[in-house]
């Protein structure tokens, strides 16, 4: 059963990338981008792999991303597979916290430069949270710290704006009962979601620790004020079980 508390819940796992690890990603990805590919993933991109349901990916993208950032979601194959190699050795200290994760979607690179952020927001369960497979959390895993800024937050909210829906029998949809489900839109698009009090908690985990953020917990990053700061992200989730 997915409880609301593992879609609220901020972890970490130090040593999620060995150093050695950490490194060979690093020079795997120099190369595969390049001078040309790291145009066309920062200023040649025109889609995202954040969408706004009835807006253009140019709107989501300067809603989320008004800076700009290099986004490339399609990486080299032995990148990937070190990547949920390292999930697979985390699992036993993710389902401590997120039990009904089961598989982790293939992962996305991201670099921020002076001045690139990403605004707060959602990430959401699904477009349809009784659909399967259910997204239970993102994850984030820093492989280059820039100088100066660009550290990571969350921010917790009281209000009842927050929150549309309360499942008080999920049992037959594989929720806990009394499951809480966030509005849609819970981004900078919403004026609702902008003016929704909340209170921020900032924090710089050391390169190759993973973040693990819930998917109903806003979070987002701080303007980078010197250096790159180079990560991997992608998104952990519940699969329905036969």
């Amino acid at each position: 059963m997915i409880h609301v508390s593992e879609t609220v819940t901020l972890g970490s796992v130090e040593g999620f990338l060995t150093d050695g690890e950490r490194a060979r990603l690093a020079t795997v990805m120099d190369a595969f981008l390049g001078t040309e590919e790291r145009v066309r993933f920062s200023d040649g991109r025109t889609t995202s792999i954040h969408e706004i349901p009835g807006h253009s990916h140019e709107r989501a993208m300067a809603v989320y991303e008004p800076c700009g950032r290099l986004e490339a979601p399609h990486i080299p194959a032995e990148v990937e597979q070190v990547l949920q190699g390292a999930f697979d050795r985390a699992r036993p200290a993710l389902s401590r916290v997120m039990p009904s994760i089961t598989a982790c979607r293939p992962w996305t690179y991201v670099e921020y430069g002076p001045g690139q952020y990403i605004t707060g927001h959602l990430d959401g369960i699904a477009p349809d949270p009784l659909a399967w497979p259910r997204q239970i959390a993102g994850i984030s895993v820093v492989i280059s710290e820039a100088e100066a800024g660009g550290a990571f937050y969350v921010e917790t909210s009281s209000s009842d704006v927050m929150w549309s829906t309360r499942l008080d029998e999920a049992g037959g949809h594989g929720y806990a009962d009394g499951m809480w489900l966030a509005h849609d839109g819970a981004d900078h698009s919403a004026d609702w979601f902008a003016r929704l009090p909340r209170t921020r908690w900032t924090v710089r985990p050391a390169p190759g620790t993973a973040l693990v953020y819930g998917s109903q917990l806003t979070h987002g990053t701080e303007p980078v004020a010197k250096g790159r700061v180079a990560k991997f992200i992608s998104w952990l989730i519940a699969e329905e079980q036969g």
